[in-house]
């Protein structure tokens, strides 16, 4: 199915109302993954007070994660129906339910815990809503940028790690999540005010299964799930996991340990519009090269478990801005290769994979401290996982990017196609 005119102009435009629902969309982003990522910086306290294993602690903080990342699958493709004026207000107000449970009364024991995890995992779907939601309000030239600055709204878990632990030990365990939820509460009724859906939007007729059923027989829905589940799932995984590891390695304070993830996460997210950037003007394929094999680099010299200071820090602030910048170039690849009507669909086919890239190392890292008493095999296995995609991106995906006529020249903008403008 094509696009109507006047979605999205094809000379490059952008309208003040696109910059403005690009806006909206980032903040709801935000605000949905601040709630999401609520339990990973009271992970060590919950370990101490509940007296839980190093497995259970990282089950504890992974569960959101998968669940956020499998409902991306069904919310992206209902966003491909409904839009996401109708879609984001639904999420968010829907996140506020187990945010007010952990907070109130879910925090005594592992199993209420896991229960409101679960649910927490609703607030992980915002990425497959704001996609084609800001995929549609922009042409094909700028979308790199525009997704990207849109992916910077995953900072919302460095707003978890720079204040959760704060007001948990000013005030009280509730405190953190009610704040929370009185802000999604706030956001859901603004978004079902103000924000709306390009005009002109691709609404696809078909049923949701055959719907989910074509997005699989599309090459770019694997090739993107693949390298997303390296960068962004490398991202995650770091962002929920990096306040144990440093805890645990370096004998860091909850806080200081809490912190330095929060810096890790800035600096991804600050990188995420410009790996976008980079992508509209040198091509996603050239951006995902260079980000993973910084990310190989990085991993290799952290097995050693250098000292932070500056070894450390260094390689953990370069797979930052790696991951960050590979995030968004993989979602400029689906923005130029995914049919209009598919970007939903496709985008919570790849969100999942990205979320699920994440879920696997933090349980692999705890099992291996456990076992082996450090994390160096851990470290190992991601530099061999990104060493794989780095040979993926510059074969299978450049070829495919190729035969499509999508991959841009230097200094050039891509070319816009009747099958993915917007």
């Amino acid at each position: 199915m094509r696009s109507k005119s006047g979605s999205s102009p094809s000379d490059g435009a952008v309208s003040g109302r696109a910059w403005l629902m690009l806006a909206l969309a980032t903040v709801g982003f935000a605000v949905n993954f601040w709630a999401w990522a609520l339990l990973s910086p009271l992970g060590p306290r919950f370990k101490d007070g509940l007296d839980l294993s190093s497995f259970e602690q990282s089950l504890l903080v992974a569960v959101p994660v998968v669940v956020g990342s499998l409902g991306r699958i069904p919310v992206g493709a209902l966003t491909d129906r409904f839009g996401g004026r109708v879609m984001f207000p639904i999420v968010s107000a829907a996140t506020v339910v187990p945010v007010l449970y952990l907070g109130l009364a879910g925090h005594s024991s592992l199993g209420a815990l896991l229960i409101g995890g679960f649910f927490l995992g609703i607030g992980g779907t915002a990425f497959a809503v704001g996609v084609p939601l800001v995929n549609a309000w922009f042409p094909p030239q700028r979308r790199g940028l525009a997704i990207g600055v849109f992916g910077a709204g995953m900072g919302g878990t460095a707003i978890s790690a720079l204040t959760t632990v704060k007001l948990v030990d000013a005030y009280s365990m509730s405190t953190a999540f009610l704040i929370t939820a009185a802000v999604l509460a706030v956001y859901a009724v603004a978004a079902a005010t103000l924000l709306r859906d390009a005009p002109g939007r691709s609404v696809p007729t078909e049923p949701l299964a055959r719907r989910l059923a074509a997005t699989t027989k599309l090459p770019i829905t694997w090739q993107a799930s693949a390298l997303y589940a390296v960068a962004f799932g490398g991202y995650v995984a770091f962002s929920v996991y990096l306040p144990t590891y440093l805890k645990t390695g370096y004998g860091l304070t909850q806080a200081d340990a809490a912190n330095r993830m929060a810096g890790f996460v800035l600096l991804a997210v600050a990188m995420r519009p410009m790996g976008g950037w980079l992508s509209d003007r040198l091509g996603p394929v050239r951006v995902l090269a260079g980000s993973l094999a910084v990310v190989v680099a990085g991993a290799v010299v952290q097995s050693f478990t250098p000292a932070l200071a500056p070894v450390g820090t260094l390689a953990f602030l370069a797979m930052a801005a790696a991951l960050g910048a590979g995030s968004g170039a993989t979602f400029t690849l689906v923005s130029l290769r995914t049919p209009a009507e598919q970007v939903g669909s496709v985008t919570g086919v790849v969100g999942a994979a990205g979320g699920l890239g994440g879920f696997l190392p933090p349980l692999v890292m705890g099992s291996l401290y456990g076992a082996y008493g450090t994390y160096a095999a851990g470290l190992v296995l991601l530099a061999i996982v990104a060493a794989a995609a780095l040979a993926f991106t510059l074969t299978g995906v450049r070829a495919s990017a190729d035969a499509g006529g999508r991959e841009p020249r230097a200094g050039r903008r891509p070319r816009t196609s009747a099958g993915t403008a917007a």
